[in-house]
């Protein structure tokens, strides 16, 4: 067995006992991942956006130092995600709240990142802070065969601006996948008042979904992203279709396994002394149903390590983010990442 080759890893009895498996069975084993990595801003001020606080003379005065100490802090947790079963780490990742294609490319270049050999999908999307999303692959287990990007409108207000959507499919290790990442409307001016902006970046999602299964019904899409909403929400129950509970879920439904981490009072972001489940992975039916020659969903985790808590004061347990208040408190983001497992019987 090669330790470095992230699919080939041999699960030795705990491993085999968790997944119903005869023991010493190989498998092989992928993490999928996203992370909310909190206003990646390059110190540089870009015409037409609204980026001047993430500038020397900002509000924030954001400098070399401070972005050069961010890219390394998420570097490293990067680097840790998935690692307890996949030495490689994430073979895929989404990303949220950047600001180009450059910190991506200063991002990926790291000490702790620059084996990894990850690549870069991103688009330029029309949010006014100019934050986007994007997707970081390892090029040895996925093939990119086509992306696009989807902008988000609403009817009657030529002044709504948000970040796009994008699509990337590919072939995952011989398999076609589809990857949609998002980073839906925020909550601003309160829940209920911006719902309905939620409720469409749902709608737009779930077409994107639709458009795929209309060609292959079995077709393996992951959506992932900031939703900004939990599982239990209607953007996410009602307008995404999705179930947290397999033996519920209809043919055309998305599968939600961050649901039960949610109920179970577990979540990605701390807001007024409560958890939210904002960050979350849903997985077409395909990943669902038993066929042990392709993968299979496997489990769904927080990487919320002790590192990446605030040690005191009072957000005390909250994810240690880079600023809070307008004070720089030289953390990481405040998300933390969520990851998949997925699993297939090596032939």
């Amino acid at each position: 067995m090669k330790i470095k080759n992230l699919f080939w890893v041999l699960i030795f009895l705990t491993y085999s006992f968790i997944l119903n498996a005869q023991d010493n069975k190989n498998y092989k084993v992928a993490c999928i991942a996203f992370y909310n990595i909190e206003n990646l801003f390059d110190t540089i001020d870009t015409k037409d956006v609204k980026d001047t606080e993430y500038t020397p003379v900002g509000s924030k005065k954001w400098n070399s130092e401070k972005y050069y100490n961010k890219l390394e802090k998420l570097s490293e947790v990067i680097a840790l995600i998935g690692t307890d079963v996949t030495p490689d780490g994430p073979a895929i990742l989404g990303v949220s709240e950047i600001e180009n294609s450059i910190v991506l490319e200063d991002l990926v270049k790291t000490e702790k990142l620059k084996s990894h050999n990850y690549k870069i999908i991103h688009y330029d999307s029309p949010d006014k802070r100019g934050v986007d999303v994007a997707l970081l692959y390892q090029p040895e287990y996925f093939k990119v065969t086509r992306s696009k990007s989807y902008t988000l409108k609403m009817e009657g207000d030529t002044n709504f601006f948000t970040r796009d959507q994008l699509l990337v499919s590919g072939i995952f290790d011989g398999e076609p996948m589809h990857f949609i990442v998002n980073h839906w409307p925020s909550r601003r001016g309160g829940e209920k008042k911006s719902r309905p902006k939620r409720n469409a970046a749902a709608v737009l999602c779930r077409s994107i979904v639709d458009s795929i299964l209309q060609t292959d019904k079995n077709a393996k899409i992951i959506v992932m992203g900031d939703l900004n909403d939990d599982p239990t929400n209607p953007s996410v129950k009602e307008h995404l279709r999705t179930k947290g509970k397999v033996e519920e879920l209809a043919n055309d439904e998305l599968y939600n396994p961050m649901y039960k981490l949610y109920k179970n009072g577990a979540g990605s972001l701390a807001y007024r002394d409560s958890w939210n489940m904002f960050d979350q992975i849903i997985l077409s039916r395909a990943f669902i149903d038993e066929n042990k020659s392709s993968y299979k969903f496997y489990k769904a985790k927080i990487f919320n390590k002790s590192f990446l808590l605030q040690k005191e004061g009072p957000y005390k347990g909250y994810p240690l983010r880079t600023h809070a208040g307008g004070v720089y408190l030289n953390g990481y983001s405040d998300h933390f990442p969520v990851y998949v497992y997925l699993v297939k019987e090596e032939e």
